[in-house]
């Protein structure tokens, strides 16, 4: 047995281990739990609170070091009750869950495409629950696939993989990307992305995110643009009481011939309506994570 596969193995069954722990309770009080380990995280992961607090001052800058505080704490205990979601989506899988716990604005939007038998990419970001789309838009009748990066750990990225499947979605491997995209969309099947995270400047376009230069995928725009395929923004916010808000966008379809000037405008297009949806929730943002680097200010 080699040192990799022994480390995953004891990765795994802590993993499972906590897992175990936050399925047996009920959602509320596990939520909760979640919430306050989120928060007392912070004081474990001194990186991440810089990599938040930075972040936050690049893209807010005219707000105080008290609102900042109040954001690093906020957005700690979003990713605790974040993690204790998707260790239980399975539950979601619940006759009645749906309508009890999520209220969905623009449903209309995706039903038509679904009457013309129309394949179209969902665009989401880390906002709220994004990974709520695996079980809410199956369950709803909607034929989805999501493009997912593979965990390290192979245990725990099979459990994550259950875990979003469980519902009858499937995972497409962001590592084969646009073929599988391709395949997905020629079967008149919604294709859910996430387009809020930093790419390789190698393979990236610069976009300007809160005001400021970012790299970002050019993959989805090329291939919007080239197949003329409608996409949809739709984003996921957690209420007070834990339940959930989702909100779908009209459709958006990209006419103009594929240059690399309608690329950068289209990735700058949705790079601008993810920045909007954050700004409505920024305590629901992936901040932990280092979106802007030196070399794209350069440029």
């Amino acid at each position: 047995m080699t040192k990799d596969k022994i480390q995953n193995i004891i990765e795994a069954a802590l993993f499972f281990a906590l897992a175990l722990i936050f399925r047996a309770m009920p959602r509320i009080p596990a939520l909760k739990l979640g919430r306050f380990l989120g928060r007392m995280s912070r004081f474990f992961l001194p990186k991440r609170v810089k990599t938040t607090s930075d972040n936050l001052h690049l893209a807010y800058p005219d707000k105080n070091t008290k609102w900042i505080k109040q954001q690093i704490c906020q957005v700690f205990e979003h990713l605790g009750i974040s993690a204790v979601e998707m260790l239980c989506l399975d539950r979601f899988n619940k006759p009645g869950s749906i309508e009890k716990l999520f209220t969905i604005e623009g449903l209309e939007n995706l039903e038509k495409l679904k009457e013309k038998g129309q394949g179209a990419f969902l665009m989401t970001a880390h906002i709220g629950f994004w990974e709520c789309g695996t079980v809410v838009f199956p369950q709803l009748g909607f034929p989805i696939d999501f493009v997912t990066k593979t965990i390290r750990n192979p245990y725990v990225d099979r459990f994550f993989r259950k875990q979003r499947q469980s519902a009858g979605g499937h995972c497409l491997d962001s590592k084969h990307g646009a073929r599988r995209i391709m395949r997905t969309l020629s079967q008149n099947r919604f294709v859910g992305i996430l387009l809020d995270q930093h790419i390789s400047k190698k393979r990236a376009v610069i976009v300007n995110f809160f005001d400021r230069p970012a790299y970002a995928t050019p993959i989805i725009p090329q291939i919007v643009l080239k197949t003329k395929t409608p996409i949809i923004p739709a984003f996921s916010y957690r209420n007070p009481d834990f339940s959930y808000k989702i909100v779908v966008g009209e459709p958006i379809v990209f006419s103009e011939p594929i240059t690399p000037e309608s690329v950068q405008n289209c990735t700058q297009r949705l790079t601008d309506i993810v920045e909007k949806a954050i700004r409505e929730q920024p305590d629901q943002w992936f901040w932990v994570h280092r979106r802007w680097r030196k070399s794209a200010e350069k440029k």
